[in-house]
């Protein structure tokens, strides 16, 4: 079945994570260019740069994978939440492959389908805890 994958992890080319209130997505993770930032808890924005090493890349892959994160929809809000106008912490993941990419917009007040925002909670706990346990092991202030 993985075989078969919409994704392969052999042709997997960067992962994006961006999180903030609303639209201000000022907290972002590239793996591409390995440039993470965020605001501190003194509200300054921090600047570092570290890349993730293959097997975090194949094991964020993989968790996706167990996860169903290619049958998530695009966008995991309650019925009715305006995307522009909402001030809710919002999360946003993208998985970029050769072929194909998955983006999911990932709203925290979200309690439609509890066991989507399970689900969609665990892949971003999963993906910051990887940003987390790389910037630990390699981050360098710019």
């Amino acid at each position: 079945m993985i075989k078969n994958a919409p994704f392969r992890s052999g042709e997997f080319v960067s992962l994006q994570f961006k999180w903030g209130p609303g639209n201000n997505l000022e907290n972002s993770y590239d793996s591409a260019t390995g440039i993470y930032q965020y605001k501190n808890a003194k509200d300054s924005l921090v600047r570092k740069s570290f890349k993730l090493r293959h097997n975090d890349i194949i094991y964020l892959h993989n968790k996706a994978n167990e996860l169903g994160l290619w049958n998530f929809p695009e966008v995991i809000a309650n019925e009715g939440t305006d995307l522009k106008k909402s001030d809710v912490l919002r999360y946003e993941m993208q998985f970029n492959y050769k072929r194909k990419s998955k983006k999911v917009i990932f709203l925290s007040d979200y309690h439609d389908i509890p066991k989507l925002r399970d689900v969609a909670t665990q892949m971003k706990t999963l993906v910051e805890q990887t940003i987390t346990d790389a910037e630990e092991r390699y981050g360098k202030a710019l």
